[in-house]
């Protein structure tokens, strides 16, 4: 009885890796121990980048955010504090774009808080 195996399966496999690792540059696109290697290393780059991305942003927003009050004779951290007491429930992205393009609102913002 000669042996059987799931080639049909194997070569699905295979392929999803080396479509997975299209771009890459040398073996890494075309031998597929080597592409599932950079596919793996990919992934978890990927993963981790998701995570980093949200961090920057935050960090991004309380920048700008600081930037914008710093104007009014305030800090940023003062400014978060004036907003939980005063009861105001803008999130930090909502308040870096009104400083960022609608000084005006964003000046409303301030002078409820102040």
């Amino acid at each position: 009885m000669p042996r059987s195996v799931n080639a049909v399966a194997a070569r699905h496999r295979r392929k999803k890796i080396l479509k997975l690792a299209k771009g890459y540059f040398g073996r890494r696109k075309n031998v597929h121990t080597v592409a599932k290697n950079a596919v793996e290393k990919g992934m978890q780059y990927a993963y981790s980048g998701r995570k980093q991305k949200k961090r920057n942003f935050r960090a991004l927003w309380i920048q700008r955010i600081n930037a914008g009050v710093r104007q009014y004779d305030m800090n940023y951290s003062q400014f978060i504090g004036k907003l939980k007491v005063a009861g105001i429930g803008l999130n930090r992205k909502v308040l870096a774009d009104l400083s960022m393009n609608h000084p005006a609102a964003f000046k409303a913002v301030v002078d409820k808080v102040i």
